[in-house]
């Protein structure tokens, strides 16, 4: 039991490692260097196994120089695509130059089939779901599009060139062969490994957004009860305490022979319900603050996409930096959830750039089009400093409010400089202004 405990935190403690360097900036790129370094050394290493089995009667030292070469070539084009490119296209380029590798020169590094295998990966963890609204179905929602069977695809070459080479392969004792069934195998459980993982966060997602909803509702169910006690006190125990003491004093002035004792007491209940009455009105104050405050917030207007003028120049005046709006497309009359969430990310994303980027200038762009509404604002501030403000609440309420009603967001530094958040939200409806 104890080996089995210690296995289980030796992997957790590693899983987590790994997720910090993949969530970090500059994570791919580093491992990507890390990649290439090894697929030169393992290219020198074996050009010079190459040069070392030329006969003597041949130069060995051109032999080696010339295998070097085209082995780093093939090393480095195996490699490096996967820190410049999108995951799906890092993906079906790194598979190109692996396949040309193999199938050309019987050449393929273990830093390049490692990079195969991390670029199946991302484009399978980034390519499961989609904002705004679903071919065929509801809007929002987790939907599986065809990126697994296009890594499916991808490792069928693989098992051909296998096929066709096999012979000739065990023939020579190559050891691609070997490498070639191993990627044939390994790229589909890839690609799956990310779909997976993507469909896990997707998941977190959507339990914390209902947990954040389930919470509002709470609240605003406390809240009502609040009121509805309220209203209770006033119309129905308070009006009977004032009867006690209009009662209590009337019997008193108008009772005749009165004992003098009597009298007391009935002046004394006159009193206390009178007091009674005073502590009645502090608490209906205490017990309708939150309702008056909910019911005022319910009589001032929903801000929405109308009103994003308004808050752009706002921010502008408060900031003194250059702020814009660029809307393009064709504006249609959205659901006002979606404008209201909409409004909302673009009010947080504006009060981070304040904090986070004082003097920054901004650019708020609203995009309509095929059937989505999209939202990008981008700042030219410090990026890489701003991955979680706020410790990350204000992006968790941004993604929660964009899931909310069927839509993404992500966030993060901007390849160009600055800190980026870009959503996309249903934008279906009629045109309007």
């Amino acid at each position: 039991m104890d080996s089995v405990s210690l296995t289980a935190d030796w992997h957790a403690r590693w899983a987590g490692r790994v997720e910090r360097i993949g969530a970090a900036r500059n994570g791919l790129a580093v491992a990507t260097a890390l990649l290439g370094l090894a697929a030169i050394i393992e290219a020198l290493a074996r050009a010079a196994v190459a040069a070392h089995a030329t006969p003597a009667a041949q130069n060995q030292a051109l032999v080696f120089l010339g295998l070097g070469l085209l082995y780093c070539v093939l090393g480095l084009a195996s490699t490096l695509p996967l820190a410049f490119l999108r995951p799906a296209p890092a993906a079906v380029v790194l598979s190109a130059a692996s396949l040309l590798s193999l199938g050309v020169f019987h050449f393929l590094t273990l830093a390049g089939a490692a990079a195969e295998l991390v670029a199946v990966y991302r484009s399978g963890r980034g390519g499961t779901r989609r904002g705004g609204t679903r071919r065929g179905g509801a809007a929002g929602g987790t939907r599986f599009d065809g990126l697994p069977y296009a890594a499916l695809g991808l490792s069928v070459p693989f098992l051909v060139l296998a096929l066709a080479t096999g012979a000739s392969a065990r023939a020579e004792g190559a050891d691609t062969w070997v490498l070639t069934v191993v990627l044939a195998a390994l790229v589909p459980a890839a690609a799956w490994a990310g779909v997976a993982r993507r469909s896990r966060t997707e998941a977190l997602l959507h339990t914390a957004a209902a947990e954040a909803i389930a919470g509002t509702l709470v609240e605003h169910t406390a809240r009502g009860e609040r009121a509805r006690i309220a209203r209770e006190l006033h119309d129905v125990v308070a009006h009977h305490i004032s009867m006690i003491a209009v009662q209590a004093e009337t019997a008193r002035l108008t009772t005749p022979g009165m004992p003098p004792a009597g009298a007391q007491r009935l002046s004394e209940i006159g009193d206390t319900a009178r007091a009674g009455l005073t502590e009645m009105r502090r608490l209906l104050g205490v017990l309708r603050e939150d309702a008056q405050a909910e019911m005022a917030a319910d009589r001032h207007p929903q801000p929405g996409l109308e009103q994003l003028p308004g808050l752009v120049d706002e921010a502008r005046e408060s900031s003194g930096a250059g702020y814009r709006l660029i809307i393009s497309g064709t504006p249609v009359t959205v659901d006002p959830g979606v404008g209201l969430a909409a409004y909302r990310i673009i009010q947080e994303a504006l009060t981070n750039a304040r904090r986070h980027a004082p003097g920054a200038a901004v650019d708020v762009a609203v995009r309509y089009g095929d059937g989505e509404l999209r939202l990008v604002i981008r700042d030219n501030g410090p990026g890489p400093q701003r991955a979680a403000p706020d410790g990350g609440h204000g992006l968790l309420g941004m993604r929660e409010r964009a899931v909310a009603v069927g839509g993404e967001l992500r966030a993060g530094a901007a390849t160009v400089g600055g800190f980026l958040v870009e959503a996309r939200l249903p934008g279906t409806g009629e045109p309007g202004g």
